[in-house]
């Protein structure tokens, strides 16, 4: 009989083994494995020839945790607002870039399909005289008209109604739709919230999709959807700042108040973001999706900021659907206690 001890556990085995037949005898791969004899390490090549003797201590050890690997991630379902369906999360707008070649080449690394174009002459031509549209894939995007610039309910409902027949004229399937903006003052740009509202309503009475863009003020966001907006739009702070999401327990009572009852209710951040984590971290509030134009095109590399802000996109939306670990107070060891390499006594 021979009484060994087996990875902190006395074993007897009825004769004389080496440690190649004990790992056999364990029905283990010892491809798969590293063996300790005595607390020395026991290369693969001499377990055919090592002996075990009475009271002799084996460890035999594996890799744990892990696991493979998904050639995609599990499936979402598409951005829903209105009668609109999206497989991007990501809006992005048509402004500031130095070349409307930029701006198509940053459209595509971001692969949004939705983009928001201005109702106004000097953001249609360039002073060459080249006209937006015509490098944009009216095919594949939707466009997303937007009162920017407007200052009253009447000059946004305007804009929105010249927009539709555009875009009508273009048989493109933004015509349906709006992204209303209705500013207070050129120098804070945060939304009149009693002239949005008035045009909200109106917008809505004459079959317009409203996307309304309004502060982070709950209460306001709450009757803009009463009104009839497919989508309230807080910002995250003030357009083309750049500092990100500055108060982000006002908009999680957005959030809240928004998808009661609704949870399907499409939220999107709209304005003042700066980078890639500022996008993250919009979505991992549970956001469904971002709208942004300074960040992309008044970076210093902005094709880069594109792709960054695609995958910043995935990853927030992929973390806030695979929920995030409570925060502790003390350490939780990644790795399991059970099965650990015990020091001699």
């Amino acid at each position: 009989m021979l009484n060994i001890t087996v990875n902190a556990e006395p074993k007897s085995f009825p004769a004389s083994l080496t440690v190649a037949e004990l790992l056999a005898t364990l029905g283990r791969d010892p491809k798969k494995l590293a063996v300790e004899l005595n607390r020395n390490v026991l290369p693969r090549a001499e377990h055919q020839m090592t002996q075990l003797h009475e009271g002799d201590t084996v460890e035999i050890v594996t890799l744990v945790g892990g696991g493979s690997q998904l050639a995609e991630p599990p499936a979402d379902r598409p951005l829903k607002i209105g009668r609109f369906s999206f497989r991007s999360r990501l809006f992005t707008g048509t402004g500031k870039y130095t070349s409307y070649d930029l701006m198509q080449a940053c459209m595509d690394a971001s692969g949004c399909d939705v983009t928001t174009v201005a109702v106004r002459r000097e953001r249609l031509v360039d002073k060459d005289g080249k006209n937006l549209l015509d490098f944009l894939d009216l095919k594949r995007l939707t466009i997303l008209p937007n009162t920017a610039g407007c200052f009253s309910a009447e000059d946004a409902i305007r804009h929105a109604r010249l927009a539709r027949e555009l875009l009508k004229n273009l048989e493109n399937p933004g015509a349906d739709w709006v992204k209303l903006e209705c500013l207070a003052d050129k120098k804070t740009l945060l939304p009149d919230p009693i002239d949005t509202l008035k045009a909200t309503e109106q917008l809505v009475k004459e079959g317009f999709t409203v996307l309304v863009y309004t502060s982070d003020d709950p209460i306001l966001a709450r009757r803009l959807k009463e009104a009839g907006a497919a989508s309230v739009m807080p910002a995250g702070s003030p357009i083309g700042s750049g500092q990100g999401i500055l108060n982000p327990n006002n908009i999680r009572i957005c959030l809240e108040y928004l998808k009661d009852g609704d949870p399907d209710y499409p939220v999107i951040v709209d304005a003042g973001v700066g980078t890639a984590s500022d996008v993250s971290v919009a979505m991992e509030l549970g956001c469904d999706g971002v709208l942004l134009n300074t960040a992309i095109a008044s970076a210093k590399d902005p094709l880069r900021m594109a792709w960054a802000m695609r995958y910043a996109t995935e990853a927030g939306r992929l973390a806030y659907l695979a929920g995030r670990i409570p925060k502790k107070l003390y350490a939780n060891a990644s790795s399991p206690w059970d099965g650990i390499i015990h020091p001699t006594v």
